[in-house]
């Protein structure tokens, strides 16, 4: 297969998104990463724009571009206007890297010659010539990029290419700089400029594209298919306004359809994952929970037809294994619109093994909690199952809840328990919510036990989290627990003081005891 070329920019055009402007030493620990990552090239910077980005550049140059024995080295390039002292501060900003590379680049659409140089077609490709022999002076490795060459008159871009591998570039990029083409359109260009350009086979032709229509990956792709074999893409997608080529999903498309590219990179996709992180952390641009490879939704499965395909084999609903990004593994998200199957492998994994029955009874239990908050989490799911697991009879349970509560109001309680296929209900006030729950409950059941002990907890994560209540009771010497959960931290508190009640009763009938009950319709 050829090899596709992986060119990374994130630390030069990445760089340029408004609000991720990097340090130097950021810079460095990202081009750290892109080189486990096993790029081929990485474009360090913009040596002349800054004294702190020449010594940005010139560091990742002389550590991460010299490399070690035995580790992946990249080439490290640095960006130059076709002007001679911008060419000199790249060279002495990447030479001491193992492979330097010098990127030069001058406009070739109308638009630009007219209204930015003020120049001529003539003039603008004497000047593309020169400065291409000029840097081939300090290197071999000279990339040439015409810029804005999608609105470039196509017979002029051509005579330009041809000039400039003649002068000495070694690779020839073709940017789709304001983002303007679509797949056919560009892939239809980087095939005719192969084959109108009599010394193409010189030179690697390259694409660059920006994302102002959200298609250039699609457009990179498109032009793979035609012969380029070099991509520049950056890390997330990052660059000027809507941003590049992602490089996450152009290896992986590269990798995904090898049958239809007949291509592969030479990049390590295990360290994909990892590189999203940093350069997120680093940048402080958040990645989109639906983006494609890195997102946090790439290999998350909520529906329960998907989770029960995915646990049967994982291809019905992955084309892609997580691991091979970075990624632990697929996550099957539980929520409302899970079926038994995701719920039953998720307790599998959390080391439970239900009957048919329990996984019937917690199932009803987990949809009512599903309904109330967006996932159900691991330790939900543990509470879940810790408070259906009392051997207690149910003498009570509770059917009905209402708090009235607020500043300057009484708290107030109505409390509804079904016992034996009977309704009960009172209400009471309180010092607060709890207590008046509490009365209402004694006045229903005929017990007024001490509240020895109440302790609540957040079971899991976010605003909507499970609340776990845990009480102790005292009635006459005889003490109880009682334990509830509910994203509702009153009914939590309701579910915990009906289970300590319906033991105390069961106690209490041990002994004989006949507490009394009122009944209420």
């Amino acid at each position: 297969m050829d090899k596709v070329i992986i060119f990374d920019t994130t630390l030069r055009d990445g760089e340029q998104s408004p609000g991720c402007s990097m340090d130097a030493a950021e810079k460095f620990e990202v081009a750290q990463q892109l080189a486990r990552l096993k790029v081929d090239v990485i474009e360090a910077g913009f040596p002349i724009s800054s004294p702190g980005d020449f010594q940005a550049v010139k560091r990742i140059a002389g550590t991460v571009g010299r490399g070690k024995k035995g580790v992946h080295t990249p080439q490290i390039c640095g960006l130059a206007r076709c002007v001679k002292t911008d060419i000199d501060a790249c060279w002495n900003a990447v030479k001491d890297a193992r492979f330097p590379r010098i990127h030069t680049f001058i406009a070739t659409s109308d638009i630009h010659i007219e209204h930015k140089f003020k120049s001529t077609r003539a003039q603008i490709l004497d000047r593309a010539v020169e400065m291409v022999k000029h840097a081939r002076k300090y290197t071999p490795n000279v990339e040439f990029s015409p810029e804005d060459a999608v609105r470039s008159d196509f017979d002029y871009l051509c005579q330009v290419v041809t000039a400039v591998i003649d002068a000495g570039a070694s690779t020839v990029n073709i940017p789709d700089t304001v983002g303007y083409s679509v797949p056919v359109e560009f892939g239809n260009l980087i095939k005719r400029l192969i084959e109108r350009v009599p010394n193409v086979k010189k030179a690697v032709i390259s694409v660059h594209c920006h994302n102002d229509l959200g298609l250039a990956v699609s457009n990179s792709l498109a032009a793979v298919l035609n012969g380029a074999r070099q991509v520049e893409c950056t890390v997330n997608g990052l660059g000027e306004r809507a941003g590049n080529a992602a490089m996450e999903e152009v290896v992986m498309a590269i990798k995904t359809r090898k049958d239809l590219f007949r291509a592969s990179t030479g990049v390590d996709t295990k360290e994909i994952y990892r590189a999203s992180r940093l350069v997120s952390q680093i940048t402080g641009m958040v990645v989109q929970p639906n983006k494609a490879i890195v997102g946090a939704n790439a290999f998350a499965h909520s529906s329960g037809i998907h989770q029960d395909g995915m646990i049967k084999n994982r291809t019905t609903y992955e084309i892609m294994n997580p691991e091979e990004v970075g990624i632990e593994e697929s996550a099957l998200l539980l929520t409302a619109r899970s079926g038994r199957n995701g719920l039953n492998n998720r307790l599998k994994h959390l080391g439970f093994h239900l009957s048919v029955k329990e996984l019937d009874e917690i199932f009803e239990r987990f949809k009512t909690l599903a309904d109330k908050k967006k996932y159900v989490f691991d330790e939900d799911l543990t509470a879940l199952l810790s408070e259906g697991k009392s051997e207690t009879p149910e003498t009570f349970a509770l059917e009905y809840l209402n708090i009235s509560a607020g500043t300057g109001t009484i708290p107030t309680a109505t409390v509804r328990l079904n016992k034996g296929g009977k309704v009960f209900q009172e209400a009471a006030c309180g010092d607060g919510p709890v207590d008046a729950m509490t009365k209402a409950v004694d006045k229903i059941t005929g017990l007024k036990p001490k509240m020895e002990d109440y302790s609540l907890r957040s079971v899991s994560s976010g605003k909507d989290a499970l609340g776990e209540v845990t009480v102790r009771v005292d009635h006459q010497g005889l003490k109880m627990l009682g334990r509830g959960t509910s994203t509702d931290i009153i009914e939590a508190s309701a579910k915990a003081y009906v289970t300590a009640v319906n033991r105390l009763l069961a106690a209490s009938n041990k002994t004989g005891a006949k507490p009394a009950i009122k009944e209420k319709i």
